[in-house]
């Protein structure tokens, strides 16, 4: 391993357990309860006030922390979390209405364009074909918490559907509409760092640690009618998933 490779790789360790020991004090106290100064913290860590700023800063972008110029970091309540197991395809309004939580649809951007070389092999498209290009984030609080991106063949949807009907949720759409009719969905999951452009949306530091869905959504036929990426901010969401324990093969 590179001298630069170990580097970034104790800085990466050294930030995580600094995050550790900050979940674990936060745990400790109470929301409203106030953390004690900087140069207290950093001391009994053992790390400088950048680097501790850096870490706090996960916990503030989650709710978790609120630093007040002037008066220091507090604990906040915890934010409402939507959680989902992962077998049934769900949308966040769908899920966020569960708990009772508004969700609502921040700026949309809806393009029709030419298909890029990767879109045409996941989406079974020929070179010249276009797709529609839908892209919004979803907000709770004012404060957004999930940037989607969805990716369909021409055809699938039209302007109308989306300047009518559309609340944030293709799958929604879709699922009202019954047409193309739905089968299954594929899904990827990925821990990603923020690039300045969702950073911006979240409203996040560059380099700050999202989630990432990347998937496929198969009509009846088997034909893709959906690539999706759905990036989403860590602690307003939790996911599970139920698993079958497996079975020993018998031997003789």
């Amino acid at each position: 391993m590179s001298t630069e490779r170990k580097e970034v790789a104790i800085k990466i360790s050294s930030a995580q357990k600094i995050q550790g020991n900050l979940a674990a004090l936060i745990t400790r106290m109470k929301p409203g309860e106030k953390l004690p100064a900087e140069p207290q913290l950093a001391k009994q860590f053992g790390v400088s006030r950048a680097t501790l700023r850096e870490a706090m800063r996960t916990f503030e972008t989650q709710g978790i922390l609120l630093r007040r110029q002037g008066a220091g970091t507090f604990i906040m309540q915890p934010p409402s979390v939507i959680e989902s197991g992962l077998e049934v395809l769900e949308s966040i309004e769908t899920q966020a209405k569960r708990i009772g939580l508004e969700v609502t649809m921040g700026d949309l951007k809806i393009e029709k364009r030419k298909a890029l070389a990767q879109e045409v092999k996941e989406l079974g498209l020929l070179e010249e074909d276009e797709v529609l290009h839908v892209a919004r984030a979803i907000l709770t609080e004012g404060k957004a918490v999930a940037f989607l991106i969805d990716i369909l063949p021409e055809g699938i949807l039209g302007d109308e559907d989306l300047k009518v009907q559309f609340r944030g949720s293709v799958l929604d759409l879709l699922l009202k509409r019954g047409n193309p009719a739905l089968h299954s969905s594929r899904c990827e999951i990925s821990a990603i760092q923020a690039n300045p452009e969702i950073a911006k949306i979240f409203g996040v530091q560059r380099g700050d640690s999202l989630l990432l869905f990347t998937a496929w959504l198969y009509s009846i036929s088997g034909r893709v009618i959906d690539y999706s990426f759905s990036y989403f901010l860590p602690g307003y969401f939790r996911f599970h998933v139920i698993r079958r324990v497996g079975q020993r093969e018998n031997t003789i």
